[in-house]
Parts: structure tokens; sequence; C-alpha cells
């Protein structure tokens, strides 16, 4: 996780729920390795709102981008397979659509932006001609009408809508430009859903400042919905409405970024609050003890019972399930729950005869 500070100055998260854009049940996730079976999703909770930007931190291997792959149907099987769960976008079922249904969504109806523009990008071909292939793929249009929206999509991005962009190749560019034709591209055929996987990985804190910007804009003017992964929970806490943070495959806590982040429930975001410097000094810094769980034979119950502070006795065989501790604000903790007064029941783990995969669901 990053040593970033949160901004003091936390967006607000409007208090009227809008329209219910993805929602992700319970989804389990599994590939096979040389090593036996890693269980890397393990039952994740989200949901996202029209017009709503909401961050999924964690540190490297929780599976943040493991789940953004699975709602687009982007993992290879048979290495990779959904045992459980649900993709609801828009009251559509993603894991019940067919490889050449997926296809048509991606980019029309959901698209990503991923963590190396430049391997995401054919150095062979420009730019503008690589946005031009994606619009006709999935319009009717004729050329011309797809060079125009190409121009369209370079300015909503803020690069010059000229024949002098459109023809240059991906190594003319710059990272932060590199990653803003990436965002046109994602973004040219109107898609209201984007999947942005570490957008600012690599880049200096002023063009990432520019990219969080940009991020900001697209919601603003274009009203598009944004999933935004990052380990960074500072440029979680000044772009995002609400946050999910995630520990060895589970969201263990989402709501609204303030109250996440001023008022934890969870034992591990609340560790990893106090790691941030808060102006501590260095021999000052606190760490989470013990190290993340091996996903081929990770712990039983609650992933994080074997480094949690506040574990209870049910935590190492019972897995809990999210409850409400605040308005839009869940946590999945016996001892949060047991603080805030509230029952909670364990999550039924899926017995070996309950894994069968969804044949016609995404490609993971």
């Amino acid at each position: 996780m990053s040593s970033a500070t949160p901004s003091t100055h936390l967006p607000a998260c409007d208090a009227g729920a809008p329209a219910e854009l993805l929602a992700v049940h319970d989804l389990r996730l599994q590939f096979r390795s040389m090593r036996g079976l890693v269980k890397a999703l393990d039952g994740v909770d989200l949901t996202l709102h029209d017009g709503e930007i909401l961050g999924l931190v964690g540190e490297s291997g929780c599976g943040k981008t493991i789940t953004g792959l699975a709602i687009l149907g982007l993992l290879q099987r048979p290495q990779a397979e959904i045992t459980a769960g649900a993709i609801m976008y828009r009251g559509d079922d993603l894991l019940t659509k067919s490889d050449a249904q997926m296809q048509k969504l991606r980019g029309r109806d959901i698209s990503m932006v991923f963590q190396d523009p430049l391997a995401s990008l054919n150095p062979v071909f420009a730019v503008g001609k690589q946005i031009e292939d994606v619009i006709r793929l999935h319009t009717r249009g004729s050329r011309r009408e797809a060079r125009e929206a190409t121009y369209r999509a370079l300015a909503s991005v803020g690069l010059p809508a000229d024949k002098d962009t459109f023809k240059r190749y991906p190594h003319q560019f710059s990272g932060g430009m590199r990653q803003r034709v990436c965002m046109a591209m994602a973004l040219a055929c109107g898609s209201p859903l984007l999947i942005a996987d570490e957008p600012t990985t690599a880049l200096d804190v002023t063009i990432q400042a520019q990219i969080l910007n940009l991020l900001l804009k697209l919601r603003g003017e274009l009203g598009v919905a944004q999933i935004l992964i990052t380990h960074n929970v500072g440029v979680a806490a000044q772009t995002c409405d609400r946050i999910a943070v995630m520990y060895a495959g589970s969201v263990v806590e989402e709501g609204p970024v303030g109250d996440v982040l001023n008022r934890p429930h969870h034992p591990y975001t609340i560790a990893l609050y106090e790691c941030l410097p808060h102006g501590r000094t260095a021999t000052d810094l606190q760490t989470i003890p013990g190290t993340v769980p091996d996903l081929i034979d990770p712990p039983a119950g609650c992933r994080f019972h074997p480094r949690c502070t506040r574990v209870m006795e049910r935590c190492s065989t019972e897995k809990p399930q999210p409850v409400s501790v605040a308005e839009r604000h869940s946590v999945s903790c016996f001892w949060a729950a047991e603080k805030a007064g509230i029952q909670i029941d364990a999550r039924r783990a899926p017995q070996a005869d309950e894994g069968a995969s969804h044949e016609d669901g995404a490609s993971a």
C-alpha cells in the first residue's frame, strides 16, 4: 500500500442512491497451477452506481486486477475458472453470456484501461487508426464518421484532435499521453463504465494528477462510472466516491470513502490506516504483523485472522458475511459487527461438489 496520507478533504457521496449499474455477488474464482488450485477470489461482493467512482484498494496480489478482468471476461480458460457467484450489469448476469456476446459488450458497454499503456497499444499502427478500428467494430457508421468520432474521443481526454495526433505511433507519445490515448480508445464508443487498472503507475506526480483529474472530468462531463483499481490510499481518497478494501481475494470493507478512511471498522482497514505516516518519523512507522496467506492453502474462516489483533474464536472456522454498519457502509468482520451490536452469520463455504463452473460465462 502506498504511504501517501489521504486527503483531509474527502469527496462526499450523494445520499440519494442512483441506479445500480454493476453488482458483483459472492464471486469465487480459482486458477490451476503446477502447485495446485489457487483460490484467487473468495466471495467478492461489489456494487457500482451510475456516475460513481468506486476505488478498489488493496496490496499486490489481493485480487483487484483479477476482479476487473473477470467482469470483462478476459481471463484465460481453462486455467481460470469461476466456480460461483454472479456479475450483474444493468440486471443481466455477465457470467451467462457467451464469448461472442462478451466481445460485443467489451468497449461498447464496459471498457478497461490497463496498467501499462505501451503494452496495450499496437506499436505498428498509428494511434488514431487503432481508435478508429474500435469504433468501426462496434458501430455501423462509415469510415468518415468513425474518423470524426476518433477526433472527438481524442479531444475528450485532452489530446489535440488533429491529423498529427491521429498519425503518430505509440512510441512517439509520453507515458501520460499514451494513457490518455488508451482512455480515448476505451470511451470512443460511449461506454458508460470504465475500469481503470492502476492508471497512474510509472507516471510522475504531476502527470498522475492530470490523469486523476481526467477521470473526474470524464465522470463530471460524460457521466462515466468507474472502478479505479489502486494500491494507493491517497489516490482513492482524492478521486473516489466510495472505496472497497480487498484482502486475499475478498472485499472486507466497502463504503463512502470518507467513512471508510475516517471511521474504519475492519481490523485490516484500521491496520492499513495506522501504517500511513501521519507525520511520524521513519522509526515510528507501524507495520501489520505476519504475511499474506498462500492462496493455494489459505487459512479457514476469515483469511485475515492469523494476522488480526482483534481475532475471535469463530474467526478461524467461519467466514463472516458483509453487514451494514452505516448508510451504504458494510464490513465483513465478526469483531466489527459485535462492536456495532449487530448479529452476523457465517457465510457457508461451497462444498467440493458445488464447484460447477459457468460454462457459458465470461472467459474466466
